[in-house]
Parts: C-alpha cells; structure tokens; sequence
C-alpha cells in the first residue's frame, strides 16, 4: 500500500481533471469499436479478410516454433546419450520444420505490415471523402458556429491517427489469440504460473494506464497554448506575414513568445516523463522478478527429472513470450482505449445535420422570374448570439431590377444576401419567390440560377482556367465560356500577359505558381460570375481592391451584361451604387431607407448623410 500511496498520493485530495478517463470511461468507449469496424469493412471487404487470415496464421507460429524448439532439444539429448552423433534424419527434419516456420513467421509479419499500410492509406481516404460528403451537406453557419468547427477538426484529424488504432486493435486479437495457443501448454503443466504471471503484470499495466492518463489530460490542458505556438510558428515564418515582420521588426517579438511558450511544454513535459521513467523502472524490475520466479521453479523441476530440458525451454520460452504479450495487450488496451474515446469525435461530426430542411416535392426554379423575391418581415439571428443580424425586413427586388445594399460595416448586408441565396434560412418571417416560399424550391436549381461573389472570395492555389470554372466548375472543359467569362470581367487583359495564359498556375504555394495583384484577383472571381447564366446575380464588394475608375468601368460592363436580369450590389463607393434601380440603406440589421439616388437624397436621411460624407472626402 505505501507504494502506491507513494504514487497517487499528490491526487488523493483531488477530483480526477475533467479530461482524464476512469477505467469505466475507456470500457465504454469500446463501444466505438463495432461502427469503427464497419467503417473498415466498407473501405475494403478483401483487405480487411486477408488481414484476418494472416494474423490468424500469424498467431499459432510462436506456438510451432517453440515447439518444435523443444523438440529439438530433447532429440540432441537423446542422440548425445545414445552416441548417434549428428547421423539422425529426424533431428535435421526437425531443424528443417523450425527454419520453415521462422520464414513463414517473419513473411507473415511483413505481409501484415504490408496490408495494415494499404488498408491504413485506403481507411484515411474513405474516411476523409466520408467527411467532405457530410460537410457539404450542412449549413454555413454551423461553419461559423466554433463548437462545430472544433467537431470538424477534430473528426478531421481522426482520419490519420486511426489508421493507428486499426494497427493496434487488429494486433490486440493476434496477441490474445497467440497467448490462448501458449497459455494451453503452460496450463497443461502448472496452472499456478499463469497467475503468478498475471500478478507480476498489473502493476506495469496499472501504471502504464496512470501516465498515459496524465499525458492524455496534459495533452488536453495544453491545447490552447499550443494553437498559439503554432500560430506564432507561422507568423514568424510565412510568407503572408513576412512582409509586416520586417517593416516592423516583430521577429524579436515572436522569437521571445515562442521560446516562453516552448519552454513551459518542455518544463511541463519533462517533468512528467522523467516521473514516468522512474516508476516505469520500478514497475519493469517487479515484471522481471516473478518472470525469474517462474524460471527457477520450472529449472528446479527440470534438475529433479519432472520435465525434460526441452520441456524446460519450452516452458520458459511460452511464459517469458505470454508475459511480453500480456504486458503489451495490458499496455496497449490504454491506447486502444484511448483512441475510441477520440472515434467519439469522429462519429459526433456524423451526427450533425444540417438545418436547412430540402423540400420533400421541390418545385422548379421558374425560368424566368416573374415577379421577382419578396422579403415578409426577415430576421436572422446566428447561433447561440441574442443579437439580430437582420429584423424587420420587407421589400421586394423585382424581377430584372438592380439594387444595392448600403451600410456601414456590421449592418447586415452580407447576411441579408446570404438569406437570399438560401446560404441561411430565416429565424423568423419569410422569402418569397414569384409568391411561393423560397424553401418550395429545388435547393441545386436555387444555387444554380444564383450567381455570388463574395468580398471574400477564395485565391485558390489553380491554374487559371480553374480559377473561372469554379463559379460553373459543370462547365470547366468549356474553355469558350472560360474566356468569354473573362472578357466580361476585364480580366482576359491580365491573363493575356501570363507566361502561360489561361493554364498558367495562380498563387505561390506551388512549384511555377505566380501571384496577382489584389485587383487582378478580384477580375479573376469575378470572371466566375459570369459563368452562370444566371437570372440573380449578387457582387458583395467584389471590386475593393480596384481603384475607382476600374471599378466603374466594371459595373458599366456589369449594367450592360445582366440587363434583362435581376442584381443586388454592395459597395461603399456611392459613385458605384447610385447606378443601381433603387437602393436599400441598412442600420443595426434593419432597412431603414429605400428608393432611388435621387429620391433618397431628397429625403435628407442616413444615405443622403453618408453620401455628403463620402463625397466631402474628395473635395
């Protein structure tokens, strides 16, 4: 009892850490296992039987080679007491068998190292299309809601480390069914050494289950410093933050927070491993005592002619292989214990469904619109906020009208597009469309007759006729509408002068990749507008980074092209938004002004005072 007073004895006043499992929380995490299996199973049918079959082949060798071992022995006793010599066809019979065994022995190692890397590398990508498929399916903002996100992390980080687990849960059965087939001969001959075997075992096992909790809980404790130094890592090496780094020489800055965050994972980690070491030691000399126990009983019954010197080699090899197998099944259920509880992340993600309910009989998009989208007292309010994004909201874009969202920054108006194009589903009120609910209609249709581009649009890392597509990526073989998608946007100029024009890669994360300007990469997303021919068609600030000449010459560009059609656009740029039909001015998430440049104006309200503000600034 002192010694293990000794060991716990700085926790036996302490509730266990939230994030630390009780033996009957990794029992229970087993349960993960069955829907892990299946999982496998449905990654590769004849993988994961031909692993099986070799693994179960695999076990009964130690059993033969040990065997055969004994046999050997006693046949060279026998030979030296009878003075045959080495002219004995059964004894080299016996050798033979032995040497057939430790090939097939390490041939079956080596193809079951083989199949746990092909299944491992299969499971990893199943599972990884597995959580695409799903992600696709749920809403933006449950993107935008941090619990979920830290789920979707978490599940994604699952796909590597539990092609680990299947290692080690696949080797957990070979070992169990190894130690039946040894555990039968050392039965057979005093089934007092399988106790005195388990006995010496628990305390390396129980032991090794504490440190691996501690090294769980510190793991678990640690992680938000360590999504700082991870950050602070790419902040002093990166090139997006190079830049800001030296003009104002932050490298001193970011070293010194770096080394005070690394030194304290040193300080904290060293700490609990050198305690692990010691007690690990502790627990390897107990281990080893009641395996030499075991030895000098079995010799003494090997000098007092109860068993044969094979006998004797056999026995101690069976008990010294049974106690390294249970050692490492004891030390490996923390493990395997631990990496189901982690599955608990994977299969949480699954759960997840998403909010936005399809119809169960969808209607068409109408082509055309009529009458155009009606908005009946819209409000949105995000996930676990009490604040309104949009309330109150009622007005209609007619059909083949322009309007522009006006606002200051944190007014609503991405939100109120995002309502518009289905990316959200209203918290309360409703969107109409040519009088029908927005939600009656077929979801696909509703995203395909919308065309967004965000002021936040992705740089992807593409060539640039990928770039294009991606805002129609059905049509990304039609290079004709590629480039006539470019003319539109103004972008073809740009292109033109690439080394390697519409194929040329975009960005500088890979090899030959080249970089464009903030206003070159607002031409190319906004190229992707183009590649639908859709009948709404929504710009939110997706000219900030043009100068004003550019961005008027786009929107003349943009008029012309979508007459016929309906627009919604945001700008800050009052030069740019009085070209729209009517303006919709937002205030805290609430419309508070509509109408026309000129109406709004005489109005004398919030725009006509924005306005006034804006154009004082270049005078």
């Amino acid at each position: 009892m002192t010694f293990w007073r000794s060991l716990f004895s700085k926790e036996k006043n302490r509730k266990p850490p939230a994030n630390q499992l009780s033996l009957k929380e990794r029992l229970s995490a087993l349960r993960n296992l069955p829907r892990f299996f299946k999982l496998v199973w449905e990654t590769s049918k004849w993988m994961t039987i031909v692993n099986a079959i070799l693994r179960i082949i695999k076990s009964a060798t130690p059993l033969g080679i040990l065997y055969v071992g004994k046999l050997i022995i006693d046949q060279i006793i026998l030979l030296s007491q009878t003075g045959t010599g080495l002219n004995s066809r059964h004894l080299w019979t016996l050798v033979a068998i032995e040497f057939g065994l430790a090939i097939i022995a390490d041939s079956l190692s080596r193809a079951i190292t083989l199949m746990d890397s092909l299944l491992g590398d299969k499971f990893s990508n199943h599972t990884s299309i597995k959580i695409m498929s799903h992600a696709a399916t749920l809403d933006l903002d449950q993107f935008e809601n941090s619990t979920f996100y830290d789920k979707l992390e978490r599940a994604r980080q699952q796909t590597v480390g539990r092609t680990i687990l299947l290692s080690q849960v696949l080797s957990q059965v070979q070992d169990l069914i190894t130690m039946a087939f040894l555990a039968a001969g050392l039965l057979a001959f005093n089934a007092w050494l399988i106790i005195l075997l388990i006995i010496a075992i628990i305390p390396a096992f129980l032991g090794e289950a504490y440190f691996n909790d501690k090294t769980y809980a510190l793991s678990r404790r640690q992680t938000p410093e360590r999504r700082e130094l991870d950050y602070v890592r790419f902040l002093g090496a990166s090139d997006e933050t190079a830049k800001e780094v030296k003009i104002f020489n932050l490298s001193g800055f970011i070293i010194n927070r770096f080394r005070q965050l690394s030194a304290q994972f040193y300080v904290d980690n060293k700490r609990l491993a050198m305690r692990r070491t010691v007690w690990g030691t502790l627990f390897a000399m107990l281990g080893s005592a009641g395996y030499y126990g075991a030895y000098i009983f079995m010799i003494a019954e090997a000098v007092q002619g109860k068993i044969t010197i094979g006998s004797l080699t056999f026995l101690a090899g069976s008990f010294r292989q049974l106690r390294s197998l249970l050692e490492g099944i004891l030390i490996r259920f923390t493990s395997v214990s631990q990496g189901a509880v982690y599955l608990q992340d994977f299969f949480e993600f699954f759960q997840i469904q998403p909010k936005i309910v399809l119809a169960a009989n969808p209607l068409p998009f109408p082509k055309p619109v009529k009458f155009g989208f009606t908005f009946e007292n819209v409000g949105f309010r995000y996930s676990n906020s009490e604040r309104w994004a949009n309330r109150h909201l009622s007005f209609t874009l007619r059909a083949g009208e322009k309007i522009a969202l006006v606002g200051e920054n944190g007014a609503g108006k991405t939100t109120l597009v995002k309502l518009l194009a289905r990316l959200y589903d209203p918290t309360e009120g409703r969107i109409l469309l040519d009088g029908i609910d927005l939600r009656e209609y077929d979801l696909d249709e509703l995203r395909i007759q919308i065309g967004v581009i965000f002021q936040d649009f992705i740089r992807y890392q593409m060539s640039v006729n990928q770039n294009i597509a991606v805002g129609n990526i059905a049509e990304a073989a039609n290079v004709e509408l590629i480039e006539s998608s470019s003319v539109q946007s103004m972008a073809h100029p740009v292109i033109e002068r690439l080394p390697k024009k519409y194929e040329q890669m975009l960005g500088r994360r890979f090899n030959n990749g080249i970089d464009l300007s903030g206003g070159e990469w607002q031409k190319i997303a906004l190229a992707r507008a183009y590649m639908k021919d859709a009948q709404l068609l929504i710009l939110d600030e997706p000219t900030a980074a043009l100068d004003a000449r550019a961005e008027y010459e786009v929107f003349q560009r943009f008029s012309e092209l979508t007459k016929g059609k309906s627009a919604v656009l945001i700008s800050h740029r009052f030069s740019t938004v009085r070209m729209a039909d009517r303006i919709v001015v937002l205030e805290k998430g609430q419309l508070i002004e509509i109408g026309s440049h000129e109406e709004l104006l005489q109005q004398g309200g919030r725009y006509a005072e924005l306005f006034r503000l804006q154009a004082m600034g270049y005078q």
